[in-house]
């Protein structure tokens, strides 16, 4: 959307040197907790069916700009991520011209099946696949949960409060268990495979430990729980302006994402709509309130003050040992595509994925709302609102 008054690029490639970003538009005074920044980092990481790249990057966020002495400036916030493999591929992914064979240049002619590769060197006229693969990679999920990490803390100042966790990882799903959402996040920080259901726990392991075996790979279904967003957040009056909507973009543009559900999603088809609309009530305590969320949070593109909850879907990981068919692009010439290094299941890492860029468009729709080149301003026009609504 046009104008945010938050935004943020990444840039680099997997085999890069770093993946670098940029904030822009965080107000002053924001108190960055470089631990819990980094604890952000380390959680994208772990989880059950990693490959062996987890245990060479060691992720870590390092700011070099728009902090100081602890708290934003005002000034955009430069994040770098350093990639710890970029010592094997100095040579390879140099930006000075090089000569060299096209297997010392390792040249990629053979486009993998699932990936970017095929369509995104037709598009930009690649005849090298590797520029087109090292830009595509998941490994840019690290600078997003960077940036995600940031806007956490902001949201965090004004009590907002974000989770994760895995509901479904290939044909094994978890029952979907209801806690206050610190204890949702203390039981699945404790978990490999993030799920709360322990039974669920153990079969997916089994079943990732399965795939392996068999050289495929798996996909599932990961939720974000939002609580602590005041009512009012986005707007019903354009359709880019809907938060609900922005928060599917965002889902969807996460690598290997196919789908996104607001609240009970596809669930409401099946349903008559006496069963899916929450009542609305209210009490001297709680104010406006609903019976039931299975909106998720949403109604006409604004959160009701209710739970954000929105869950995705990911696709089974691409790159596989498992042989697929594809065609060389020099020789046109079919092939089997195989691969040397893979993760059989990235869902764990693909929650902690989710919960950051949730995070990032909650606080995009939060600062469009209270606005405040300061912390202090955007606590004032908070407060105010909040004393609003209590009146309303």
């Amino acid at each position: 959307m046009e104008g945010k008054a938050l935004r943020y690029l990444t840039a680099g490639e997997t085999h890069g040197p770093q993946l670098t970003a940029i904030i822009e538009g965080m107000p002053s005074n924001v108190s960055i907790n470089f631990e819990e920044l980094n604890h952000q980092m380390r959680r994208r990481q772990k989880g059950y069916g990693r490959g062996r790249r987890m245990q060479i990057e060691q992720d870590t966020a390092n700011i070099v700009g728009g902090v100081r002495h602890g708290k934003t400036t005002g000034a955009p916030i430069a994040l770098i991520v350093e990639n710890k493999d970029w010592t094997h591929w100095t040579k390879i992914m140099n930006i000075e011209p090089i000569e060299g064979t096209d297997e010392e240049r390792r040249r990629v002619h053979r486009p993998r099946p699932g990936h970017a590769d095929l369509n995104g060197g037709i598009k930009y006229n690649q005849t090298d696949l590797r520029n087109i693969l090292e830009r595509s990679s998941a490994r840019e999920t690290a600078a997003r949960v960077a940036v995600g990490a940031v806007a956490k803390q902001l949201l965090s100042a004004f009590g907002i409060k974000v989770a994760g966790q895995v509901l479904r990882i290939g044909e094994v799903e978890a029952k979907r268990v209801e806690l206050p959402i610190d204890e949702l996040i203390e039981t699945t920080e404790a978990s490999p495979v993030r799920v709360v259901d322990k039974d669920a726990e153990a079969k997916m392991i089994a079943h990732i430990d399965e795939m392996k075996q068999e050289g495929d790979s798996i996909g599932g279904i990961v939720e974000c729980i939002v609580e602590g967003a005041p009512v009012g957040l986005g707007s019903h009056v354009q359709w880019d302006r809907k938060l609900d909507g922005r928060i599917a973009q965002a889902v969807v543009s996460i690598n290997a994402f196919k789908g996104c559900e607001i609240g009970i999603g596809f669930e409401a088809s099946k349903l008559r709509g006496s069963k899916v609309h929450d009542e609305i009530l209210h009490t001297e305590e709680k104010g406006y309130h609903r019976a039931s969320n299975n909106a998720g949070g949403f109604e006409g593109g604004m959160t009701t003050g209710e739970p954000i909850v929105v869950r995705g879907v990911m696709k089974p990981i691409p790159t596989l040992y498992k042989p697929l068919r594809s065609v060389d692009i020099d020789t046109k010439e079919p092939f089997t595509a195989q691969v040397e290094r893979s993760d059989a299941c990235a869902v764990p890492a693909a929650s902690v994925v989710l919960e950051h860029v949730v995070a990032w468009e909650v606080a995009c729709a939060f600062l469009e709302k209270f606005g405040g080149d300061s912390m202090e301003e955007t606590r004032r026009n908070y407060e105010s609102y909040l004393a609003q609504v209590e009146q309303y």
